[in-house]
């Protein structure tokens, strides 16, 4: 790799030419014979003074290209000649360019000279790599034969298998069952083809992406492990943490309970509580000195409300790490449990300590997210009450490149109530340091404190546990399809098989095997980001997986977009991929209070798919909505109906996610609906944030990567779904089509 080196000639704007010089100079040169070619070689120069340098040079910082009205006025105010004013600036602005270009060489070369290192320091640790199971430094530079011994071994397994079955069929005296085949997923041969009102018809052209398969893996990452410690914890350090856990849950109890003095402002009659930072200071003065750095930015929030779950069940679900990504699979990305440090009492949570680390996400690939280590510590503060709190540790990692995030005593207060419910208090404090700028359509949303806010959490929480409560439900709900579902565990089934689609949908949002999502396309109104993984998890297809997601920005009110897409009568209007064929709900299963929270399985009129249909799932609280969805074979439809395992039904999701975009909704988002604008360009502007989210599974081998035919087919599909749902939804684009 090498840097090109810019020569550059440095123009000095203070000198000008006597031809150009106004006022008192001598202009007998004018008026010199072409002949003179002494006069030629020998320009005389003027260096302006000192009165006139300041004078251009402030008007300079005003405006590099002055309009000749701006030019003339200089020239009587500094005794100049127009084009000597001119001829400065023009000067000036060159000189200002080339100061830029040799800084920005001198960088780029030491990127270079860095990237050169880094280059030499891997080859030598490619060259030195030992196998840790025959100590042997041997790499196979041609994979094609990796690829051929694996075939064969997959080959010497099949037998023994085969073989190991015969004889295991003559003692038990039958064959033995073996698991059925995965059905593949009809997602790559779906038709592309548009309505007739569109600019852009693809006159039915199938959803194939063109791969190129070799060695090249740059579009795969591979599973990162966590970069965690993995050395056991000293006792020094778990006595450290121990007072560190046990100083913020004195801070947070007080913070949940107390509001002497007035620790909690509330902006509204009906919102969410915000800390005031003087009382805070004042009260905590000194507890972990960060509130003076200027560079920081303080999120916190209180909240409260009542959950469909007693109070012991919730304890225990938030010690599991496993199931305290199953209670918020729309918040939390990744977590996991270092160590325990303390079990606590038997039988009980009280007292038990944790480190542990989680990723806090939302739904769009344009918000990165936000990584914290932090210790848990559960304590039961009386009968029926429990404290749970979360504080920030400092553990040697690595740190994300976007924000630094501390956890200042967060959690929440849990308290019994009759008839299995609990109150939940909720507290969310974060101190942040933004390393890059926060994308502009989550500027107001994230820099409000409602994306990690408390809010979102209860509400969240709230929403999830109804859906435990409408599981366990043995009935049917009055708003329920009845005769399709024959059972209980039929319906269990349903509702655990459209769980894991909404878990598989929100982590490929943000995923946690080390993939990165790479811009394809930039445009006005949206910018569209792509990403390739290798998929081996059960339940999801075999292969290679296309992930492509856009946020596009949209006048009108969460709740409208949401009731657009969960209408099943709405969707040959935004469907590019149905061919504007209607569709029927054949079964519904109600999963919380509210209308539009409940699974929905969709068959096709005029399919030419008539073994496929489509299970959806639309969830909303009062911090945002999905809309999660999947073409499943009619045969895994019936095995989860009937109530049977679904673990290993292969499921890639698409769908929608809706948040509002964190301006005062002030005057409703009915009025919004007329506006034209195509972005929150006003602070009266308000609306919300729609996230177009599509799987595709492109290839079944290991190694492939995105051409651009590929990039075209992902930007056209992403594209012609954008200007659908705005043309149903009468939005204007930029240029003032509908």
């Amino acid at each position: 790799m090498g840097i090109a080196v810019v020569k550059l000639v440095i123009v000095n704007p203070n000198y000008i030419p006597m031809d150009f010089r106004g006022g008192g100079g001598s202009s007998g040169g004018d008026h010199h014979d072409g002949g003179s070619d002494s006069h030629r070689r020998r320009k005389r120069y003027h260096r302006h003074t000192a009165h006139q340098i300041q004078s251009l040079e402030a008007m300079f910082k005003e405006c590099q290209h002055p309009d000749e009205k701006t030019r003339n006025q200089l020239s009587r105010e500094l005794n100049l000649n127009p084009r000597q004013i001119k001829f400065w600036f023009q000067n000036r602005r060159t000189q200002m360019k080339a100061q830029h270009e040799r800084s920005d060489n001198c960088v780029l070369r030491s990127e270079n000279d860095k990237i050169r290192c880094e280059n030499i320091a891997m080859r030598q640790a490619l060259e030195n790599t030992i196998c840790p199971s025959c100590g042997t430094t041997s790499i196979s530079d041609d994979p094609y034969f990796d690829e051929q011994k694996l075939r064969i071994e997959n080959a010497h397994l099949k037998e023994e298998l085969d073989r190991i079955s015969g004889i295991a069929s003559k003692y038990i005296g039958r064959p033995i069952q073996q698991l059925p085949p995965l059905q593949p997923i009809h997602v790559s041969s779906l038709d592309l083809s548009m309505s007739s009102n569109n600019n852009h018809n693809f006159g039915g052209t199938s959803l194939g992406l063109d791969l190129i398969h070799g060695n090249n893996s740059s579009g795969l990452m591979t599973n990162l492990p966590l970069n965690v410690p993995t050395a056991g914890i000293s006792d020094i350090d778990k006595s450290l943490m121990a007072d560190v856990a046990a100083n913020a849950m004195d801070e947070l109890i007080r913070l949940l309970q107390g509001n002497e003095p007035p620790l909690w402002t509330k902006p509204d009659a009906v919102g969410r509580e915000t800390l005031d930072l003087e009382s805070y200071e004042r009260l905590f003065r000194g507890s972990y000195g960060r509130l003076k750095n200027p560079n920081v930015r303080i999120e916190a929030s209180r909240d409260s409300g009542v959950v469909i779950m007693s109070g012991l069940a919730l304890v225990g679900m938030f010690m599991d790490s496993n199931k305290w990504m199953e209670l918020f699979p729309t918040i939390v990305s990744r977590a996991r449990t270092i160590e325990v440090i303390s079990s606590g009492m038997m039988g009980s949570h009280s007292g038990t300590l944790q480190l542990m680390y989680e990723e806090l996400q939302v739904l769009s690939a344009l918000v990165p997210t936000r990584q914290v280590y932090f210790l848990r510590f559960c304590q039961q503060i009386d009968q029926g009450t429990w404290a749970i709190v979360d504080v920030s540790y400092d553990v040697p990692h690595q740190e994300s490149p976007f924000s630094s995030a501390h956890k200042l005593p967060s959690g929440c207060l849990i308290q019994d109530m009759p008839n299995g419910y609990s109150k939940v208090t909720w507290v969310e404090h974060w101190e942040i340091e933004d390393k890059a700028p926060i994308h502009h359509l989550y500027r107001e949303l994230i820099q409000s404190g409602l994306a990690f806010g408390a809010e979102r959490w209860l509400s969240t929480l709230q929403r999830i546990c109804e859906r435990f409560a409408c599981s366990m439900v043995s009935g049917n709900s009055t708003r329920d399809l009845g005769g399709v579902i024959p059972s209980a565990e039929g319906k269990r089934s349903m509702i655990g098989l459209a769980q894991r689609m909404v878990n598989i949908f929100c982590s490929c949002i943000n995923p946690c095997n080390g993939q990165q999502w790479t811009t394809i396309s930039g445009q006005a109104e949206y910018e569209v980001r792509a990403a390739l993984h290798k998929s081996t998890d059960l339940g999801q297809p075999n292969g290679v997986i296309l992930s492509a997601a856009a946020t596009v920005w949209l006048p009108i009110a969460p709740q409208i977009v949401f009731n657009f897409f969960r209408d099943e009568r709405n969707r040959p209007q935004w469907d590019v991929m149905s061919n504007q064929n209607p569709v029927q709900e054949i079964a519904h299963i109600a999963n919380g209070s509210h209308p539009g929270n409940c699974i929905s399985v969709l068959r096709g009129f005029n399919s030419s798919q008539s073994n496929t249909l489509i299970l959806q799932e639309s969830c909303m609280d009062s911090s945002g909505s999905t809309v999660v969805y999947c073409p499943v074979d009619l045969q895994a439809v019936n095995i989860a109906m009937s109530g049977e395992d679904t673990s290993y039904i292969p499921i890639l999701p698409s769908g929608f996610t809706i948040s509002p975009d964190g301006r005062d909704a002030g005057g409703g988002g009915g009025d919004a609906a007329a506006s034209t604008s195509n972005g929150p360009s006003s602070a009266a502007a308000t609306g919300s944030l729609m996230t177009v989210v599509f799987q595709i599974l492109v290839s079944n081998l290991p190694n492939a990567r995105m051409t651009p035919e590929s990039v075209t087919t992902v930007n056209n599909l992403i594209g012609n779904t954008v200007r659908q749902i705005k043309a149903a939804l009468n939005v204007c684009s930029d240029d003032g089509r509908v």
